[in-house]
């Protein structure tokens, strides 16, 4: 019954103007900064962690309300996905590096695009699917079923294919043999075993070795890919050059030096424009615990 009811707001809100959907959610960001002391507090311990000093208490403080607004940014795309056509969505997206992809292509490759939680992550996988291919996006499993049920159904409106974290290696395997694109994200916390060490922004953390495992053992690509905007209106598709894996004698080697490269990308993103990432998680708690425990 709940769902039903959300499900009948959502209607009535795509009556008024984008404007208005884009000025309630941002206004519900502001909000949630005020109102949630655990999250803020979490964001504040994550750029104090990275930057230290660099930034001022001030600077802190404008990233931390953005990442709030962002989410409800990305909340309201995911509404909206759910009743746009590809023209709505081409109004809004301009695609760098295209050409990233078509040499791949040409090749007979398959693509692993890997990405993050930056800007408009929704909107940025959206169109992947619907201007370049569709793409095999890895999921984590939430704890609202329907809310779940909900943001997938809007993640797979443009043919994007979601695939369950735990039960992913198989399929994925599966479908990069195909030659079909897939999408990774690099920046989720994980358990030690499943990942392996790299130096992220000065701190060593760990990160997950799956784009770059597979890209080695089955000749795909990895591809990073981003998004970002200026207005909040329109939105460009960063895609960037093929990060090579290597493939001598020394397999962990190999893995480890293009899992390190992709996390010197992600890095060089944060360093240029730290407000994009979604830093209201717990992305160290695996590594640095102590970053979030409770001051005595």
């Amino acid at each position: 019954m709940a769902y039903k009811l959300f499900l009948l707001f959502e209607k009535f809100l795509m009556i008024f103007p984008r404007s208005f959907r884009r000025f309630l959610f941002t206004s519900l960001g502001t909000l949630a900064y005020y109102v949630s002391a655990k999250y803020r507090k979490v964001s504040f311990n994550n750029l104090d962690f990275i930057f230290g000093d660099k930034l001022s208490q001030k600077e802190k403080v404008e990233i931390t309300k953005y990442s709030f607004k962002n989410l409800l940014l990305n909340f309201h795309h995911i509404m909206e996905l759910r009743h746009m056509s590809k023209d709505d969505l081409k109004k809004i997206i301009t695609i760098e590096n295209i050409e990233a992809v078509e040499k791949v292509h040409k090749e007979g490759r398959a693509v692993i695009y890997v990405t993050t939680h930056y800007s408009s992550w929704e909107l940025g996988g959206a169109s992947i699917g619907a201007f370049i291919e569709p793409i095999v996006a890895v999921y984590r499993k939430m704890k609202n079923p329907t809310m779940q049920d909900w943001l997938l159904e809007g993640r797979a409106k443009f043919g994007n294919i979601n695939l369950e974290k735990s039960k992913v290696i198989k399929p994925l395997i599966r479908y990069i043999k195909e030659k079909k694109g897939s999408g990774i994200l690099i920046d989720t916390n994980l358990n030690k075993r499943e990942g392996v060490e790299v130096d992220f922004m000065g701190k060593k953390i760990s990160q997950t070795p799956t784009p770059a495992y597979l890209a080695r053992k089955f000749d795909a690509a990895i591809i990073p890919v981003t998004i970002r905007t200026d207005d909040e209106e329109n939105y460009t598709l960063m895609l960037f050059d093929e990060i090579k894996v290597e493939k001598t004698d020394d397999e962990s080697h190999d893995i480890q030096k293009a899992t390190q490269a992709q996390a010197d990308w992600l890095g060089s993103l944060i360093e240029k424009e730290p407000k994009f990432w979604f830093w209201v998680h717990r992305r160290f708690k695996t590594d640095y615990p102590e970053i979030y425990a409770p001051k005595p």
